[in-house]
């Protein structure tokens, strides 16, 4: 197949929990996840844990569109006024977008995904985000999460001259029964792209760290960028992988989690 430039697509991808409003030092944290954002100039970015004004300013910050759903998980306290969701930011216009109600027996409230489509140069870019159930005694929530996404990023209408993406903190390693629905139907670009087997975005050495979560979380790979290819003779192919945002920034540790950055580029 004819790889010229005329055909050839790259975008750089990113997935991050920003730890919402739970951290110290906010305004600190803020500037730090400007900093890492900034360098990193991600295309696509899924935020999980944050709000529409944290979303809003970093798009604006970025150059990006941007478009909030919630609620996510955890749950936002009771006395906050602040909203508690996941974002999609991209260089591109947003087309459109939709929440879609994730199925979770033993919440209380309806935890969202977020579906968007975006005005990529070679045609619409669908983007599906999400942060999963975090809580391991809820895993029948977690395992029908899981194929709730694998549903909607397998969704013939997303077909067309883009990969399609998953993205966000699904709380589950990529070798948990949770996300075999999302792994017999899309890429792992992680694994794709060579990237550390044992690469950690949730660690225990955050001095924050939510030890609590257990080690089906602590120090595993819980945030991830699946892909597929939008047609059957779409070439997808991962350059590069890398964790971003880990280290502190003045100081300050800008999240708990480390985010996931991917590069990737496809023809046909």
């Amino acid at each position: 197949m004819n790889d010229d430039a005329a055909t050839r697509h790259t975008i750089r991808v990113m997935t991050w929990n920003l730890w919402w409003r739970f951290g110290p030092d906010r305004a600190a944290r803020q500037a730090g996840i400007r900093a890492v954002l900034t360098e990193s100039r991600p295309d696509v970015l899924a935020l999980q844990e944050t709000w529409p004004g944290q979303a809003d300013e970093l798009a604006d910050t970025l150059g990006m569109h941007a478009v909030f759903a919630g609620p996510s998980y955890p749950a936002a306290p009771a006395d906050q006024e602040f909203e508690l969701g996941i974002a999609v930011l991209t260089r591109w216009p947003i087309l459109d977008s939709a929440a879609r109600v994730l199925p979770a027996r033993h919440r209380r409230w309806d935890p969202v995904a977020l579906t968007v489509r975006t005005a990529h140069p070679a045609g619409p870019l669908p983007v599906v985000a999400a942060c999963l159930e975090h809580a391991v005694p809820y895993t029948d929530d977690r395992v029908a999460q899981g194929a709730a996404l694998a549903e909607m990023a397998t969704d013939p209408s997303l077909d067309g001259p883009t990969p399609v993406l998953l993205l966000g903190d699904l709380n589950a390693a990529v070798d948990s029964p949770v996300l075999r629905p999302i792994r017999d139907v899309l890429v792992d670009a992680w694994t794709a792209g060579d990237g550390d087997p044992d690469a950690i975005t949730l660690p225990s050495t955050h001095p924050y760290a939510p030890m609590e979560a257990g080690p089906q979380l602590i120090d595993r790979r819980i945030d991830h960028v699946f892909f597929r290819a939008g047609r059957e003779n779409q070439q997808v192919a991962v350059d590069a992988v890398r964790l971003a945002g880990g280290e502190p920034v003045g100081g300050v540790h800008p999240s708990d989690h480390r985010a996931v950055a991917v590069d990737l580029r496809w023809h046909g």
